[in-house]
């Protein structure tokens, strides 16, 4: 009789542990695709990694996708979100072959959220290091004007659309 209950029971419990272990989207299949868009549209790429747990990386996110500014982000960047550096029980977000990313431009112990732009060939055009240190997600005027720089360099975003973008991510500096 036990055995009778049991079976439905394994056979619940295997299909949940199936459905929950999809296959996410390799880095480099994920930059590819983005690469030949970017390269279509005229665009740049800009790259962040994140990880779930990370607070700044979703203010970033928030930020880049807010109404005020997510125009500008869209119509000049082909933009890509990597996860990277998850807690132990949370591996299975990681995007396989991110993390080496993360290695090749010396930024794995840099923090989150990190960022770079790259051109539709790969090529990097700059990233969230300012003098030695990762800006994270923009928030004091000193970081909001050092990612407007990088922004200026590496896209046609307008004058009205930087201070918008500008004034967005002001928001996020805490409150003193």
């Amino acid at each position: 009789m036990k055995k009778i209950f049991l079976v439905p029971i394994y056979l619940l419990l295997t299909l949940a542990t199936f459905a929950q272990t999809e296959t996410l989207a390799t880095a480099e299949s994920i930059l590819s695709a983005a690469y030949k868009q970017a390269a279509k549209e005229k665009k740049n790429v800009f790259v962040m990694f994140k990880a779930s747990w990370c607070g700044w990386c979703k203010k970033m996110s928030a930020s880049m996708t807010d109404s005020s500014t997510k125009k500008y982000f869209d119509d000049n960047y082909v933009t890509v979100k990597l996860t990277v550096q998850e807690s132990a029980e949370k591996k299975e977000l990681e995007n396989p072959g991110a993390a080496e990313i993360l290695e090749k431009y010396k930024a794995v112990n840099a923090g989150l959220p990190f960022f770079m732009v790259l051109d539709a060939k790969g090529n990097s055009l700059g990233n969230s290091f300012v003098n030695g240190e990762n800006l994270g997600c923009p928030a004091s005027a000193e970081e909001v004007d050092a990612f407007v720089e990088l922004l200026k360099k590496t896209s046609k975003i307008n004058t009205n659309g930087l201070d918008a973008i500008s004034t967005r991510f002001k928001k996020n500096a805490p409150v003193k």
